[in-house]
């Protein structure tokens, strides 16, 4: 029986996901959607295989097995409660908020429901957890450039008024820990916490972030070193097209997680 997906926001990342699982993934199907704009998503949604309603995101847990979270971070409690207090998975982007809301593992414990990150734009994660375990990591650092239209409006830039516009070098705009770039930068450094979350901790995990007109991607680089290894990994990922804040390779990673959790053969721990 397939397990029934629905995915909360309708955005960048969510039209795309909900478009994959409309065209067929084994084992999954769609069950419904949640957005901002409800006349918009019925109107795409029309477009679509199979017809599924459009509901609010706290009503969602009703008719999936699996809620992905891909709204705004400060709706993740709107659609986590419900979600995990019924016994459902939840899978969530807005992993900088959850480091704020970590309350939501113990609801998710008592209930027996389960939160999952996917690995979003990051690589190199199951290597973090492993070099985790026993203690073993000694420090953790990300490095990350962005363009600076993909930064513009974070509430970090906002409040300590730091401007990117028309930047002809890069400018560093952060440099501290994850915890306070989740805060800061939260619809660009979810990357961040969901590091942190692997290994040391947000407090532990130390962040730079450059404004950098010399890039049209938005670039990553983790250097760790741990008891069992030291590596070093960077990836370039492409921004959305819908939202620059994002890359694209965001959407594809909670699809490769969602068929790992159907599949007969999984790969990565």
């Amino acid at each position: 029986m397939a397990l029934r997906v629905a995915v909360g926001g309708f955005g960048a990342i969510g039209k795309v996901l909900a478009e994959a699982l409309d065209d067929g993934i084994d084992g999954l199907s769609l069950a419904a959607v949640s957005a901002r704009d409800t006349k918009r998503a019925e109107a795409a949604i029309g477009g679509f295989a199979t017809a599924v309603p459009v509901m609010p995101l706290d009503r969602l847990w009703e008719c999936a097995d699996i809620v992905v979270e891909c709204a705004p971070a400060k709706q993740l409690r709107t659609i986590a409660e419900p979600t995990l207090i019924n016994g459902r998975t939840l899978v969530t982007l807005s992993c900088g908020a959850l480091l704020d809301n970590f309350d939501l593992t113990d609801l998710a414990r008592e209930h027996g429901g389960r939160i999952l990150v996917p690995t979003g734009a990051l690589i190199g994660l199951d290597a973090v957890q492993a070099a985790a375990l026993g203690g073993g990591i000694r420090s953790v650092q990300m490095i990350t450039r962005k363009p600076p239209g993909g930064l513009e409006g974070a509430p970090y830039l906002v409040e300590h008024r730091i401007e990117v516009g028309g930047l002809n070098t890069a400018k560093l705009v952060f440099s501290g820990n994850a915890r306070d770039a989740a805060r800061g930068f939260p619809a660009n450094v979810n990357v961040a916490a969901a590091l942190a979350l692997a290994g040391i901790g947000p407090e532990r995990t130390t962040i730079e972030i450059w404004a950098d007109p010399a890039v049209s991607r938005n670039i990553h680089r983790i250097e760790v070193e741990a008891d069992a290894a030291r590596f070093s990994m960077q990836i370039e990922n492409v921004p959305s097209l819908e939202n620059p804040r994002t890359g694209r390779l965001t959407a594809l990673s909670v699809i490769a997680l969602l068929r790992k959790l159907s599949s007969p053969l999984a790969i990565g721990t």
